[in-house]
């Protein structure tokens, strides 16, 4: 069973499911000051042991870099921040996504004796402020991954996203595209994600930044390049500050072997948002170019940054390290 509310130091991590209040620690956190973040939450918290934004961006920063063995702390801090807060949405979306992240590093046992608790928690989030889309989006997630006996089941997820139409138009169109997706109908998907206009709502961007990537990854996939690179170039034109259509244009060259041009696309990605996925993929393209100098020095790079690769990605970038450097 996978439940998948929060990425955990995945490629797109960044991406998607974190709480989506805004806070005094934003600016750290963007800039991925994640040490300056956690000195300022500490210092907030040493004198107001219950303040929300602490606690959530405590929580938050164990889930963005990746700190599995920390997960009971950050449930501890989401626990805080639902006891002293309870009216709060964020403090119940970010317990969802803790648990979640719990669920899926552990055993089938482990994620069936979560499952209601992170359904609760989203649906908790989402009667405390329907507007909190990135909790509707983690609790459609839900829905289409867990089976029936543990909560989810896709009728549940398609009443959710007619419920989120009647907030907001986009967001439905968006959880649309999610629903779509499972379902493998990849154009159908595109069309809902295409559909939607975000407006000024931060959150309901992401998403579709995030729908949009997941489906030309799909068109990929099934080789479908021409499909994949119709729905990156979208990213590129609907968010040219935004990394996701760089990176999605750069893999789909990588795919097709082009790893020369690849490579530009991938230098472009990492100058609007640089992360261990980017450099992993440089370095791999500059492996196939043989350029062995640079390729050791993007997989040492993609090793030491965080949040950190996922540890498929990790073990092929500690492989190819030592076969470079034989």
């Amino acid at each position: 069973m996978k439940f998948l509310p929060v990425l955990l130091a995945s490629t797109l991590a960044l991406l998607l499911t974190q709480a989506a209040s805004a806070h005094e620690y934003d600016a750290l956190l963007k800039a991925k000051k994640y040490a300056e973040a956690e000195k300022a939450a500490n210092a907030k918290l040493s004198t107001d042991a219950n303040n929300a934004d602490a606690l959530l961006v405590k929580a938050d920063l164990i889930l963005t870099e990746g700190k599995i063995d920390k997960l009971d702390d950050a449930a501890k801090y989401a626990e805080q921040c639902v006891s002293a807060h309870p009216q709060l949405s964020e403090c119940h979306e970010m317990l969802g996504n803790v648990l979640g992240a719990k669920a899926t590093s552990g055993s089938m046992f482990a994620a069936m004796s979560y499952a209601g608790k992170i359904r609760d928690a989203f649906i908790k989030a989402v009667e405390l402020d329907p507007k909190n889309y990135s909790a509707r989006g983690s609790l459609l997630q839900f829905y289409l991954q867990a089976p029936a006996v543990a909560g989810g089941g896709k009728s549940k997820a398609q009443n959710l996203v007619i419920e989120t139409a009647k907030v907001n138009s986009a967001a439905g169109n968006l959880l649309q595209a999610s629903v779509d997706l499972s379902d493998e109908k990849i154009s159908n998907a595109e069309t809902a994600a295409l559909s939607a206009i975000p407006g000024n709502v931060e959150s309901l961007s992401r998403m579709q930044r995030s729908a949009l990537f997941n489906i030309g990854a799909n068109y990929m996939q099934q080789k479908k390049f021409a499909d994949a690179d119709r729905v990156f170039g979208e990213l590129l034109q609907r968010y040219p500050d935004k990394y996701q259509g760089t990176y999605g244009m750069g893999r789909s060259l990588q795919e097709q072997g082009k790893h020369k041009e690849a490579i530009n696309w991938f230098e472009k990605s990492q100058t609007l948002e640089a992360s261990a996925a980017v450099y992993y993929r440089l370095a791999q393209c500059l492996q196939a170019v043989n350029d062995k100098t640079k390729a050791i020095s993007y997989f040492e790079k993609a090793l030491s940054y965080k949040p950190a690769l996922s540890k498929k990605l990790r073990t092929d970038a500690e492989d190819q390290l030592k076969a470079l450097k034989a």
